[in-house]
């Protein structure tokens, strides 16, 4: 299965993953806060994702990383 993790001290809940994720399968946690204060980005159904890397790719903190299945 691929795989999708954020780095979730660093994430600044832009939200530009969430707008580019073309299966719509990230949100912003409505109920975890960071070290920063922010909601940082979640994969709600991670069996959905194509690794496309859409969402690494607009990342501008890259806190996303994708591996894909082999």
């Amino acid at each position: 299965m691929n795989r999708v993790t954020f780095n979730v001290d660093r994430c600044k809940g832009c939200g530009l993953c969430v707008a580019f994720c073309p299966k719509k399968i990230i949100t912003l946690s409505s109920d975890i806060l960071n070290a920063k204060g922010y909601h940082p980005a979640q994969i709600t159904e991670p069996e959905k994702c194509i690794a496309c890397a859409m969402c690494a790719t607009m990342c501008p903190d890259t806190v996303i990383k994708v591996e894909k299945e082999i």
